[in-house]
């Protein structure tokens, strides 16, 4: 008999093993089950919101931000349904990613995931969200740190775009240490495009950070292509890039600089479109735009000056007034010695005049609210007046209404700037880079 009820008791304790495995195995596979259908509303909701422009016409920007805060409601009101699933982290970083959809930081999603973190360290993709999160909440520092701990985890492309942008906004307390910070930034951008090449916000982040570049080593021509080569290739391998209002004003303020007056506009305008409750690109078209015709009704009144004052000024120009390039020696870019030859306005070529060195009259100086270029009216003759755009000049430089000011080499820029179907202003300009 003992042995007997041994052995029954033994039967009925495997019994009860195995229904308890059964139960949890059950469990388990249920909550894959609410983790999948979790991680399938959150796909769509973030899908809702970057292709919102594949559904909607920009006609419907306006009520983009509105209708991604309806779609979040909404699924967050279908997560609830699917029910909870304990203890899981891929859990709590769905619904912390879903309330982090929208521009706007939120506290409830910064404490989903910042427990995601703490129960499953490794999971990258809360470390990312939850950068984010620090990212809008204004901590730089956080973010960074987020970032940079999911790439120890594991090297992931998302993380390398959010560092890109991170590195660019760490504030320090030098100048050759912010420079170091922007080549980092590069760096960054350029492994996440080598992991994905066919991700667009990995071309658009590459963008940003040459255009970061650009402003920081003196505006190197060749970086600013580098810049505008990337904004293409994000657009051509992404077709929702063509939707980013970001993208499209940071490409009209590089075009801005570089004098590509038309497209800046363009792309001020766009921006504008894409988001209308972003003031910002309507506020650079438009300050744009009256810096043109402010320009324009100058040059063709040569300063309002009066024809007496201008003809004594005129008559003032002396061969003297060419300063270090009297001599007909200088120094170019390149490092070359070559020899000037003093031209007429009138005699200048589009691009750069190699040899030649003009001389003339400031008649008028022009500022805009971004102090660059610094601008002021030339003129030689009874010619036409030359606006001169100077870039990287020093605080302490200026020239003032009756200055003569010479130019070697002058780059002569023609421009007819059309805008919105009209035609804006002509204006002939010299671009001059100072260091």
């Amino acid at each position: 008999m003992g042995v007997c009820v041994r052995l029954c008791d033994y039967k009925l304790e495997g019994r009860e093993a195995e229904c308890g495995w059964g139960m949890m195995a059950e469990e388990e596979e249920e909550a894959k089950h609410i983790l999948q259908k979790l991680q399938e509303l959150v796909d769509q909701l973030y899908s809702f919101r970057d292709s919102y422009f594949e559904t909607h016409s920009v006609e419907d920007a306006g009520r983009k931000q509105q209708d991604v805060r309806e779609e979040m409601e909404k699924t967050l009101q279908q997560m609830e349904e699917l029910g909870s699933v304990q203890g899981k982290a891929q859990a709590l970083m769905l619904t912390g990613k879903a309330l982090n959809v929208t521009p706007d930081y939120s506290p409830k999603a910064e404490e989903l995931l910042s427990k995601a973190v703490k129960l499953e360290p490794e999971l990258v993709e809360a470390w990312n969200q939850l950068g984010e999160v620090y990212w809008k909440k204004g901590d730089v520092a956080a973010a960074h740190t987020c970032f940079s701990g999911a790439l120890t985890h594991c090297k992931n492309k998302v993380s390398l775009q959010n560092l890109s942008m991170v590195l660019r906004q760490l504030r320090t307390d030098t100048g050759d240490e912010h420079s170091n910070h922007v080549m980092d930034s590069v760096r960054q951008a350029k492994l996440a495009v080598q992991m994905d090449v066919l991700d667009g916000r990995s071309w658009y982040i590459l963008g940003n950070a040459y255009l970061s570049l650009y402003f920081n080593t003196g505006q190197n021509p060749k970086i600013s292509q580098q810049a505008l080569s990337a904004y293409a290739q994000a657009e051509k391998v992404d077709g929702k890039a063509s939707s980013n209002p970001d993208l499209h004003l940071n490409r009209a303020t590089l075009h801005k600089y570089e004098e590509s007056y038309g497209e800046a506009l363009e792309g001020f305008s766009r921006a504008a479109a894409l988001d209308p409750a972003w003031p910002e690109p309507q506020q650079r078209e438009q300050q744009l735009l009256e810096f043109l015709n402010r320009l324009t009704i100058l040059l063709e009144s040569k300063g309002k000056m009066k024809v007496k004052k201008l003809q004594s000024m005129l008559g003032n120009l002396r061969p003297a007034h060419l300063g270090p390039c009297g001599d007909g020696r200088y120094q170019s870019a390149s490092g070359q010695k070559v020899t000037l030859q003093l031209k007429p306005l009138s005699e200048l070529k589009p691009g750069v005049n190699s040899g030649a060195v003009v001389l003339g009259k400031v008649v008028f100086s022009l500022t805009t609210e971004e102090k660059v270029p610094f601008t002021f009216g030339l003129v030689d003759s009874d010619g036409p007046c030359y606006a001169v755009m100077v870039y990287n000049m020093v605080q302490s430089w200026g020239v003032l209404i009756g200055d003569s000011v010479a130019i070697p080499e002058p780059n002569l820029r023609l421009h007819q700037i059309q805008h919105k179907g009209k035609v804006s202003s002509d204006l002939d300009s010299l671009a001059i880079h100072r260091l």
